[in-house]
């Protein structure tokens, strides 16, 4: 029929077949590379021209697994980033921002991870519908990828690789959709991504997020990466203090050219 994916309550029904016999066949399937078994009770088709993978590219069925799982979801942080044409390195992770906390699928060669976001609804309109191969999956907009970044900073590779993919992605950003979003995310991740823009030359798309900032009260100094003052009697002296956003800087950025 053309499908991807089905279900296992699907397989019987449409086979006749008990649950034992449909697992037993789902196995050897799977011995043979052709079905791939992400959760329980969710069955991906392996194409002929993936074998070699051991599963087609998520974006064919992330839309439909998490439908399955019942969440709310969409592919983030470096991945949107990458789909949105700014990244300088392949992503080594497909990365998917959930309203729960789910474990890391492996699916072949391909890693699924997940980060947690509590309030999806707070950035639904940061979320976008891009067309695959075999539908569509939804991903952050370039504003929402922007904000992640600095929000789950285990999942961006380091200080140096969001500036670097910051350094494409900025041009993407709508502003205002950038200053409202901001308002739903804490103020120091508000703020580092504030004092990259400008140092990056966005000035223009900082700005209204900047007023929103503003307008939600004085903010605190902040590191503008913690991991240089993690420890206070090694952290390197200031080499900067942003005083538009608060933003103690330690260690200049470097962006991959």
């Amino acid at each position: 029929m053309g499908r991807t994916v089905f279900t296992a309550e699907e397989a019987e029904d449409a086979l006749g077949v008990g649950r034992g016999a449909l697992l037993d066949a789902a196995e050897r399937l799977q011995r043979r590379k052709a079905l791939l078994n992400p959760r329980q009770g969710f069955y991906v088709v392996v194409p002929p021209q993936f074998a070699s993978w051991g599963a087609p590219p998520p974006a064919w069925y992330i839309d439909d697994l998490m439908r399955y799982e019942g969440h709310a979801y969409y592919v983030g942080l470096l991945k949107a980033a990458e789909l949105h044409g700014a990244t300088h390195q392949a992503v080594m992770e497909f990365q998917v921002v959930s309203a729960k906390r789910l474990p890391k699928i492996r699916a072949g060669r391909n890693l699924i991870v997940f980060y947690f976001r509590k309030e999806m609804g707070t950035v639904a309109s940061g979320i976008e519908n891009r067309k695959t191969d075999t539908g569509t999956m939804k991903i952050s907009s370039a504003a929402l990828t922007a904000l992640d970044l600095l929000r789950y900073p285990q999942a961006s590779a380091g200080i140096d690789n969001v500036a670097t993919v910051l350094s494409d992605l900025g041009q993407k950003i709508d502003p205002g959709q950038l200053a409202m979003l901001s308002a739903s995310v804490e103020r120091p991740v508000v703020q580092r991504l504030g004092h990259l823009l400008d140092r990056l030359g966005h000035e223009d798309v900082s700005g209204p997020m900047l007023t929103a900032l503003l307008a939600r009260g004085t903010a605190s100094w902040v590191e503008l990466d913690r991991n240089e003052a993690r420890d206070p009697d090694f952290a390197p002296e200031p080499q900067e203090r942003d005083a538009r956003w608060r933003v103690v800087v330690r260690r200049v950025p470097e962006v991959d050219e």
